[in-house]
């Protein structure tokens, strides 16, 4: 059984939504016969490399909202973040680009280490305040996880795996998908947003039961979780 995941490196409901699926595939009767496929998401394809004002600050001017109402969501969200076990270093998270950090990770599927370099990039933006829009900050990450220094670098002075994120995004736009994180199981069932475990489990469980039939969209009820997209990040994002 496949599950197909849209996500951004900068999403934090997209990392917050990766403890939870790994908790539910963890408890998984079928867990060695589950194939995770990570697809580029961009929240903000205008963004610099690296910004130089504070996250809360460019929110907040973005999305139109006070600096007040950014702190307290961030505050929210590093809550449920420290729930999982998660470290969510808002006030040093330094915002950027990710087209570069979703190239990586496609060179990073080449070598069977797709899920490697998503968890270290998040980790890297949301923990360590590294900034994963800055090429040599990429290389250093890449080759943490077992990548080839000079491979890293000479792919990201080329335009190598661009065509595979745009390739992501067009898809995502085809499904109607707006808001990440987005799962797709077994080309059948769509989860969106960063559920309860449960809704997970549930989701699992109904998609693998089902995998003999033909793909065609089957709603998965229950629970609520939160996304960002377009319109910035928040909670309420339902399982469909």
């Amino acid at each position: 059984m496949k599950i197909d995941i849209w996500s951004d490196i900068v999403c934090p409901f997209c990392y917050l939504g990766k403890r939870r699926l790994e908790a539910a595939l963890g408890a998984f009767e079928h867990r060695d016969d589950v194939e995770v496929t990570w697809h580029s998401f961009e929240l903000d394809r205008g963004a610099p490399a690296v910004a130089d004002l504070p996250l809360v600050d460019l929110v907040a001017a973005k999305y139109g909202t006070s600096q007040e109402q950014a702190v307290a969501q961030h505050r929210s969200m590093a809550a449920a973040a420290t729930e999982l076990g998660l470290e969510f270093n808002w006030e040093q998270a330094r915002y950027g680009n990710t087209f570069d950090a979703h190239r990586v990770v496609h060179l990073a599927a080449e070598h069977g280490l797709a899920d490697a370099a998503h968890e270290r990039l998040m980790r890297a933006y949301f923990t360590d305040g590294l900034a994963v829009g800055d090429r040599d900050t990429l290389v250093g990450l890449a080759t943490e996880i077992g990548l080839d220094e000079s491979e890293v670098r000479a792919m990201l002075e080329s335009d190598d795996f661009g065509n595979h994120v745009r390739s992501d995004e067009a898809t995502a736009k085809m499904l109607g998908i707006e808001s990440v994180p987005f799962y797709v199981l077994d080309r059948k069932y769509g989860v969106s947003g960063a559920q309860p475990v449960e809704v997970f489990t549930q989701a699992l469980e109904t998609a693998w039961a089902n995998r003999h039939e033909q793909p065609e969209p089957v709603a998965v009820g229950g629970g609520c979780g939160g996304a960002c997209g377009a319109d910035g990040c928040g909670g309420g994002a339902c399982a469909r």
